[in-house]
């Protein structure tokens, strides 16, 4: 580097520039600046769609759905008799899956076919003992009893006499009227359980999907 400046100046020592003219005296090598680091990849937020209510009673769809199957059961009682409360409880399942897009399985379609059952059973209940109070009240409970013994060879007359005048009483009458609604309430409650594990099965629903 030149000791003088070609404007006459003198220069100290390692001058990058003229003091008096401000001329360069060499070349400054300019420093790119380093790129910025590239941004770290970000997966996409997951989205998590809202999970479905479990199948119960505290479930206004799977309840209004069980209520219209439980109404369209005990219509056709007297027409299609149990297997009436067996498509109720598949086809329950059926339309809650139509309804919410979820895929039961068995334990699901199972709970399915209880809120089916269990309202079928008190429709079914009501329509029964709307016909059977006035037959029971009128004494015919014994009647039909003796005659349905009648048709086994053993049995003792004696015994069946007074059971059949017990069932003329009001004790007797209680009996049997409960007696019958505890074996309607296991019929209905079990044949639509078992309609809404047949529908989940059927709809693949044997794999965890919705509880």
């Amino acid at each position: 580097m030149a000791d003088f400046c070609t404007c006459g100046a003198q220069l100290p020592p390692d001058a990058l520039f003229c003091h008096k003219c401000g001329k360069p005296q060499r070349e400054i090598l300019a420093v790119e600046p380093e790129p910025p680091p590239a941004p770290a990849y970000l997966p996409p937020p997951e989205i998590k769609l809202p999970e479905a209510p479990p199948v119960s009673f505290r479930n206004p769809v799977a309840v209004r759905i069980g209520l219209l199957l439980a109404v369209s059961a005990t219509v056709v009682m007297s027409f299609l008799p149990l297997l009436n409360w067996l498509a109720a409880g598949f086809f329950a399942v059926l339309l809650y899956r139509r309804r919410t897009g979820s895929l039961l399985n068995v334990g699901a379609g199972m709970r399915m076919g209880w809120i089916t059952g269990l309202l079928a059973f008190v429709l079914a209940a009501i329509a029964w003992l709307t016909v059977q109070v006035p037959v029971a009240l009128s004494g015919q409970f014994g009647a039909a009893f003796e005659a349905q013994m009648k048709a086994f060879p053993v049995q003792d007359p004696e015994m069946v006499k007074q059971f059949s005048r017990f069932l003329t009483t009001g004790p007797g009458i209680a009996l049997m009227l409960f007696g019958s609604l505890v074996m309607l309430f296991i019929f209905v409650t079990a044949l639509s359980m078992a309609g809404g594990a047949l529908g989940a099965k059927l709809m693949g629903g044997n794999r965890p999907a919705s509880r």
